[in-house]
């Protein structure tokens, strides 16, 4: 009796709607992801306390390992273009085990972030009615983001063209709402009626313009948070209609337009209402939690609500791009044996990851209607440990990279500087985020809550990151687990597209003589 090696692989792959995606379609789900608007409300504020004038100079500063990776997610898609991205690479790269928990920390930043737009999006819904008092009613608000998680997870059940035909919408308005933005903030600078009018400065823009090196470190963390989300390019890979090359020029195309999104937005609110500690001015602490709201009335007078508007669009749109590589995610780890097979399910019609789809929505109203219940302040403190997540499997993709191709980094120049050298420092920029972002949160200042005599910031986000470690061995504990975990189903010579169970098991009797 001889074995055959076994084969895996078949056309349609893991059975998603192939083909679906342009470049356009994959970039404006990439864009929608970092939900640009709301990123800008919930981050520019608190950048301007930390650096003040600096403030330009940090985002773009940020920018430069957002693209770093970005450059060894395109290479890892070009070779391996599997919608598992972090997980598939890293397990090809370093084993199953850091591969499985590269899984885990994409799942984990979608679901802490999911419960975010949630809350927001239901904070904002309500605020459009009547003195927005209805704002400050939990239980509504709660309700109201546990409906938005629903919708959205139906959209992304029924199909990734669909969902891409109301992010086309949903994002036109967001940058139709930031071009107003702007156009009114340097019409009133360049009339003279601007509250503060604060002439641009080229300093803005000098990255040795910082004094406070504590504070210029926290500013970058702020500015890392807001390009989260254009990885879901990658996940969406095998949708494409050009799987190798459409993701990897989304990614990058993504982070360009989010630069000069934030910093001209930036540049155009500094201008406008100028740095100053009272007023609407941008230093003045009371408007750091919501630049917009801030600025909205004097801005844009009856015009005003437009922004209220744009903010509650951008997180329903974003919860529903949040979804989509989570459950492609799971779908990857469910196909290789690393999840329970159920997470492989693909509706017959629709060509979406069914179950994994719904267990995401799931899992993350769950844990909105948990946070709250417990306490706002954990939910905030949840919310506030996202960057661990977010460094942790962006570090490790970009360590990914540089390991998977270290046979051929020094074949040409192009490949040392995409493959090598700017992932890895791309890679160790984010774990020094992480290791200082673990630090600070520490603190018990740091948050919103105390657990365990040390700051809640810190044990809701590297606990989120251990419960991994704790699932990763349950399901290892399990004999289904065993193809993944012995290095079977998934390894460096595993081929990209891998059959359902009965192909798979029908190759591997077919290779018995």
């Amino acid at each position: 009796m001889a074995t055959s090696p076994v084969t895996l692989g078949r056309p349609d792959g893991k059975g998603l709607a192939t083909g679906t995606l342009g470049l356009w379609g994959s970039t404006v789900i990439g864009l929608a992801s970092t939900a640009p608007v709301y990123s800008l409300v919930a981050t520019l504020g608190f950048v301007v306390l930390a650096v003040g004038a600096q403030a330009p100079i940090a985002f773009i500063i940020a920018f430069v390992p957002m693209l770093f990776i970005a450059f060894a997610y395109r290479e890892l898609n070009n070779a391996i273009p599997d919608c598992g991205t972090t997980f598939t690479w890293s397990t090809k790269a370093f084993g199953p085990w850091i591969g499985w928990l590269g899984g885990w920390g994409v799942a984990v930043a979608g679901t802490i972030v999911l419960a975010n737009l949630a809350q927001i999006a239901g904070i904002y819904f309500w605020s459009l009615f009547g003195d927005g008092s209805l704002a400050d009613n939990v239980l509504l608000v709660t309700a109201t983001g546990v409906f938005f998680i629903a919708a959205m997870t139906w959209v992304s059940w029924r199909g990734v063209e669909i969902g891409e035909r109301i992010q086309n919408v949903l994002l036109g308005i967001q940058y139709l709402v930031l071009a107003i933005f702007i156009v009114a903030a340097l019409w009133q600078f360049f009339t003279g009626t601007a509250p503060n009018p604060t002439p641009l400065d080229l300093s803005w823009f000098n990255p040795l313009g910082f004094t406070d090196f504590s504070a210029f470190t926290e500013a970058i963390l702020l500015a890392i948070f807001i390009y989260w989300g254009w990885d879901t390019c990658l996940a969406l890979n095998e949708e494409t209609k050009d799987p190798k090359r459409i993701p990897g020029r989304a990614a990058l195309l993504t982070t360009l337009i989010l630069v000069i999104t934030y910093v001209g937005v930036t540049v155009a609110a500094m201008m406008y209402a100028g740095l100053g500690t009272t007023g609407v001015g941008l230093g003045n602490e009371a408007n750091a939690d919501d630049i917009f709201l801030a600025l909205k009335d004097d801005l844009l007078g009856p015009l005003a609500p437009v922004l209220l508007v744009s903010v509650l669009i951008s997180a329903v749109s974003s919860t529903q791009t949040t979804i989509l590589p989570t459950a492609r995610g799971t779908l990857a780890m469910g196909v290789y044996k690393a999840l329970p097979q159920r997470f492989r399910t693909v509706h017959p019609v629709y060509k979406t990851p069914s179950f994994s789809t719904i267990v995401m929505g799931i899992v993350a109203s769950l844990f909105y209607i948990g946070m709250t219940l417990v306490s706002d302040n954990i939910l905030q403190d949840s919310i506030l440990s996202l960057g661990l997540a977010i460094a942790f499997y962006y570090a490790l993709t970009g360590y990914a990279c540089v390991w998977y191709f270290r046979r051929d980094l020094f074949t040409s120049g192009r490949n040392l500087l995409y493959r090598g050298i700017l992932p890895l420092l791309g890679a160790l920029m984010l774990t020094y985020a992480f290791i200082q972002s673990a630090i600070d949160m520490y603190d018990v200042d740091y948050g919103y809550t105390v657990l365990f005599g040390i700051g809640g910031t810190f044990v809701v986000g590297v606990g989120s990151l251990a419960i991994g470690v704790v699932l990763m061995f349950l399901w290892y504990a399990f004999p289904g687990s065993k193809p993944f975990f012995r290095g079977e189903r998934l390894n460096r010579d595993t081929p990209v597209l891998v059959p359902d169970e009965g192909a798979y098991q029908r190759s591997v009797d077919g290779g018995l003589s």
